[in-house]
């Protein structure tokens, strides 16, 4: 069983046998990572596609329930990317922020062979798709496996659902949708990987004129990397965080009344989960000021 160099016999009990050149798709080369891993090799994408897994069972409609029921090794695939430039930088896909439009979840279910794949109805980010694309769904990084004239699919890893809230997505869930940048596109909002690094809570909405509060609880590993005037992604919007309370585990934020009426966010319930992406900026300092105090 090929697995990247370094990993544990342990960590190799949850990768993945390379499949064969007849089971990939001929447009894209395999390769096997394990989740204990980071997604870091210049040759391969960043993003999931076509990820199956096997020990499912539908216990019910919500895609957290059905991985409880994961009994065996998790299965996926990383594809290469062939866009010149971001194969070089090992990058598939990088977004703004600036949400192009709401879609709305038309049904998630097991595939065939054991997946589970995500419909999802839009309009705006279908105009010029391809099939390996990638498409931000509530600022998760996420491949297109298949489109027609109403929508896409996108298939869910195991990971996927672990650490992001697409496992409470059901039919008719609206989600943030965004197409991944272009060179030739105008930079509106931050850099965004579409690689969601937790989930935070909403705790609050407070109206202030015709603008609107909202205050998000995450953890404190999240937090740290959370600071005043600095961005975050919250569902794959990126916004600029207002403050920043530590005793609370918490920070806030305002959505003026345009953005309110183009995003997810203030149509979600008190208690429900978001997606969180940091800057990455952030982390990067962190890890060379690691560096130099070993040093």
């Amino acid at each position: 069983m090929p697995t990247l160099p370094g990993i544990s016999s342990a960590a190799a009990s949850v990768a993945v046998q390379l499949p064969s050149q007849a089971e990939a798709e001929p447009q894209h080369c395999p390769t096997v990572y394990s989740l204990s891993r980071p997604f870091l090799r210049q040759d391969a994408s960043l993003s999931l596609g076509l990820q199956t897994w096997r020990g499912l069972r539908p216990i019910g409609k919500k895609p957290s329930q059905l991985l409880r029921q994961t009994t065996a090794a998790t299965h996926f695939v990383a594809r290469n990317n062939d866009r010149g430039r971001s194969e070089q930088l090992g990058l598939r896909a990088l977004f703004t922020g600036i949400v192009e439009e709401l879609g709305n979840v038309r049904e998630v279910r097991l595939t065939e062979d054991g997946g589970y794949e995500m419909r999802i109805d839009a309009n705006i980010v279908i105009e010029d798709v391809k099939l390996g694309d990638s498409i931000s769904v509530n600022g998760t990084c996420l491949t297109v496996t298949h489109f027609d004239s109403k929508g896409f699919t996108v298939g869910l890893s195991p990971e996927t659902l672990r650490r992001t809230s697409l496992g409470e997505a059901f039919a008719g869930s609206p989600v943030n949708l965004e197409r991944s940048l272009q060179p030739v596109s105008r930079m509106g909002g931050h850099f965004v990987q579409g690689h969601v690094d937790g989930t935070g809570t909403i705790v609050s909405f407070n109206p202030e004129g015709d603008s609107l509060w909202v205050k998000i609880k995450t953890s404190a590993d999240l937090l740290r990397y959370i600071v005043p005037k600095g961005y975050i992604s919250v569902d794959g919007t990126s916004l600029t965080v207002v403050g920043v309370y530590d005793e609370e585990s918490s920070f806030t934020f305002m959505l003026v009344a345009y953005t309110q009426q183009k995003i997810v966010i203030p149509v979600k319930k008190l208690g429900s989960k978001v997606n969180l992406e940091v800057d990455i900026v952030g982390k990067y300092v962190e890890r060379l000021l690691k560096g130099y105090s070993k040093a």
